[in-house]
């Protein structure tokens, strides 16, 4: 059987594990990278063991053909690559968000219908064994009645003034930072378990260091940047958000956003409060729940084949004892894209891993937050 033939499209951090991922899948061979500077592209693709490489992804499109395209490039490049790449037929994973303005994402959504293709969205905590086992224990009853939802997204990776990225630029990184960045991740997550839709929030934002350091070189995403000389610059992107969410069935939800907090790096969690029992996740702890009762307190689970239930089971992927994590999420989630495509059922509804109809919906998300936080109301999504 002929082997898939996938290309991504830049090979930092991000390119680098969607290029592991999609190798842990079998039937898909990864032809070709796409970047900016080939010398530096050349040297990271004999690592990885790809054979082509290619400055100029339209002409990859045409020597190379791929079936699939992961966009693993900045926010301000999702748009036109994304929707390039559908126009030409071929299936799209791409990092999230879609697009820098709601408008640009619905009508990738359009094209993606139109041209019948498997268009998935990167939100890749909904794909942990851990979050899988939340959602079918609300789903199946064990939780009782939700009463409310609270978690954080904390970060600390621009807590100085002299931390600088192009995720802070309007072009590149979008009107909202925080919120778009990593609020987005939790609003998927906190859905995906509840098995319903945010429909109103309340939002605050704060910015910490209204100007920043722009070093001279040019820093990747949780890079640290070097002494030297810099520039200046005004911010008009958040540095934490504090948000409360309604969902569609009333529920209330609250969750705290930071990219200034010190010592923490990537410290998403989720708990679910309900009638019957709490559920407690945390993204740095990935391989386990915490499962909360009046009568017995606080038992922990971990994420293994035999502990695990309905749909959940087959995101645990390793026996117990045997951790789970980030990566693992990041292959479920491309996995399951795939297993759509080779079933031909990624034009259904209700798909596992996020679409573009999941990633638009958190775009006007991140939309109302920001102006809820202009007119310091609630505004409905």
């Amino acid at each position: 059987m002929r082997k898939r033939k996938i290309a991504v499209i830049a090979a930092g951090f991000t390119g680098e594990q969607h290029t592991e991922a999609v190798r842990r899948i079998p039937g898909n061979e990864v032809a070709a990278l796409v970047g900016t500077d080939l010398k530096t592209l050349t040297a990271k693709a004999k690592v990885l063991g790809v054979e082509h490489v290619y400055t100029d992804y339209k002409k990859m499109i045409e020597e190379i053909r791929p079936d699939v395209v992961h966009n693993c490039t900045p926010n301000g490049l999702h748009y036109e690559i994304n929707k390039y790449v559908m126009e030409q037929g071929i299936h799209i994973y791409s990092e999230k968000p879609l697009a820098v303005m709601v408008k640009q994402g619905e009508e990738l959504l359009r094209i993606a219908e139109e041209k019948h293709v498997a268009a998935g969205v990167n939100f890749n905590y909904r794909n942990n064994a851990i979050v899988q086992e939340m959602k079918e224990r609300v789903k199946n009853g064990s939780v009782g009645r939700i009463f409310h939802v609270t978690g954080q997204y904390i970060q600390d990776w621009m807590m100085f003034d002299s931390d600088y990225n192009w995720r802070l630029t309007a072009d590149m990184g979008g009107a909202s930072r925080t919120i778009a960045d990593i609020g987005s991740h939790w609003f998927d997550t906190v859905q995906c378990v509840l098995g319903k839709k945010i429909t109103a929030v309340r939002a605050e934002m704060l910015t910490v260091h209204p100007f920043r350091k722009k070093p001279k070189k040019e820093v990747k995403t949780f890079e640290q940047t070097e002494s030297g000389s810099y520039e200046l610059v005004p911010v008009d992107s958040e540095d934490a958000a504090f948000i409360m969410v309604r969902f569609e069935d009333e529920t209330i939800g609250t969750v705290n956003l930071s990219q200034v907090s010190g010592g923490h790096l990537n410290d998403l969690r989720l708990e679910v409060s309900g009638e019957k029992c709490s559920l407690e996740w945390q993204q740095q702890n990935p391989d386990t729940l915490v499962v909360g009762t009046r009568e017995n307190g606080l038992q922990i689970l971990r994420a293994a084949p035999g502990t695990l239930s309905g749909s959940a089971v087959r995101y645990a992927t390793l026996p117990g004892g045997h951790p789970v994590g980030w990566s693992d999420a990041l292959r479920n989630g491309i996995r399951e894209y795939y297993a759509s495509i080779e079933a031909g059922t990624y034009s259904q509804t209700g798909q596992a891993y996020a679409t573009f109809a999941d990633g638009v919906q958190i775009m006007k998300l991140v939309e109302a937050c920001m102006e809820s936080a202009k007119i310091g109301k609630w505004v409905n999504v």
